[in-house]
């Protein structure tokens, strides 16, 4: 019995035509599901805690990064597996491991039952699969989220917010540590990386994988934040790192801390948190179990 969970804030994953396709499709393959369509986001800590006490062999999330992050923050560590349906905008975590981005295939792929352990990142007590970062990029998801209240589409939103944040020099001010090393600097973000990230070139923003245990911290000490996009054509053209635009810095953990004094602003997997400082920072190797397809690897 697979537990499907479909978040209605997922745009086409919310929509009840595509509870009955995904039943219809599991069917045809031979897999009995219980779908929910969550009446709202918040539901779903409850209906994910309520079917692993069922014994349900698998969660599936049905929507983007964001709710694959929500139901593997809760089975991380445990030994039930993540399926994944990618149906949101983005869907980082389905491209690195390979899920088939159309619905009849991820389908397939998650009733084939083949499971990988990836590991996870974690900051204080929050879990991210794909990244988290500081600066600027949290300004950007809480500028995007006011628009969107005020009726703004959220891409029109995203874009309207990046360009009024490319205009203020927000740069931080942070101290980063880590094993015996010591970073001072001011940067306009920090970018930590559930593992490695290519920085360069065409595929700027792919992961690696998925698998080695480690973090990657990206800062920018020498770059003002009103330089960012020439510092993303730099990127795409292949010469950051000949150009020393980026500090990069790989652990299994370590410690972030600004000069701000109070809370701030964390972003995971694309949503917004506040968190307490200093910033602990850690990966969980090998802590979540998810369907891939499986001819594939992390």
């Amino acid at each position: 019995m697979l537990a499907i969970i479909l978040n209605p804030a997922s745009g086409v994953a919310g929509k009840p035509e595509t509870a009955t396709r995904i039943t219809e499709l599991f069917e045809a393959a031979g897999v009995r599901t219980r779908i929910h369509l969550l009446s709202s986001p918040d539901a779903l800590a409850g209906v994910v805690e309520r079917e692993l006490a069922a014994g349900t062999d698998a969660v599936v999330a049905s929507g983007g990064d964001g709710t694959v992050n929500a139901i593997a923050s809760i089975l991380a560590g445990g030994p039930t597996p993540l399926g994944v349906l990618p149906l949101g905008t983005l869907n980082h975590f389905a491209k690195v491991l390979q899920i088939p981005m159309d619905l009849d295939n991820a389908v397939d792929s998650i009733a084939k039952g083949h499971v990988t352990r990836v590991d996870v990142g974690r900051v204080n007590d929050r879990i991210f699969v794909n990244n988290s970062s500081i600066g600027i990029y949290p300004n950007i998801v809480e500028r995007r989220e006011q628009l969107r209240a005020e009726g703004h589409g959220k891409w029109p939103a995203f874009f309207r917010a990046l360009l009024e944040m490319l205009r203020r020099e927000t740069e931080l001010y942070v101290r980063l540590e880590v094993e015996s090393r010591r970073i001072v600097s001011r940067t306009p973000f920090v970018f930590i990386g559930n593992n490695e990230y290519d920085v360069e070139g065409i595929h700027i923003g792919a992961h690696k994988r998925l698998d080695a245990g480690q973090l990657f911290a990206y800062l920018a000490p020498r770059v003002h934040t009103r330089d960012l996009l020439k510092l993303l054509t730099t990127a795409l053209l292949g010469r950051v790192k000949q150009r020393r635009h980026l500090e990069i810095v790989s652990a299994a953990e370590l410690w972030i801390e600004t000069l701000y004094v109070g809370d701030i602003k964390v972003a995971c997997d694309g949503e917004l948190l506040t968190l307490k400082p200093p910033l602990h920072y850690r990966s969980w190797p090998g802590a979540l179990g998810v369907l891939v397809p499986q001819s594939d690897r992390p």
